[in-house]
């Protein structure tokens, strides 16, 4: 797998049109911290990491990250779209200043600067521009 962030997404985009509980992905720091994003936007109810189960062979003993799903009262999905921007073949970087809006503000973009991952409206808050890794609506 040679973007492990596209296949988080989509996991999760698959797991929301499938109308799925939970999604599970194998674990990494900047998935988590992605997660975290999309927890405190949200976005899904909830997430936590878990050992991979044993009758997986091959796997015993890797984190896996479980992602709980998020839906409206009538089942509605609360994650409409999720986009990669950046990948591996092409890197896109904005300062504070050209760190663009998701949907005129209705949704959030995700980036990676030198003070950890964070959402579009904070890193134009702190004056920090860095890797947009995707756009959430």
């Amino acid at each position: 797998m040679n973007d492990p962030i596209a296949d988080m997404l989509t996991r999760i985009r698959n797991a929301v049109t499938a109308r799925h509980a939970r999604v599970e992905l194998p674990a990494s720091k900047v998935k988590s911290e992605i997660a975290r994003i999309l927890q405190d936007e949200g976005y899904i109810a909830g997430f936590k990491m878990v050992d991979a189960p044993a009758e997986r062979p091959g796997k015993a003993g890797r984190q896996v990250m479980r992602l709980f799903l998020k839906y409206g009262p009538e089942g509605e999905k609360v994650i409409s779209g999720i986009q990669r921007v950046s990948r591996p073949g092409r890197r896109i970087y904005a300062n504070h200043k050209e760190v663009p809006s998701v949907l005129g503000g209705l949704g959030v973009n995700i980036l990676t600067t030198s003070r950890g991952v964070m959402t579009g409206r904070a890193a134009r808050d702190a004056g920090v521009g860095g890797e947009i890794l995707c756009n959430v609506w």
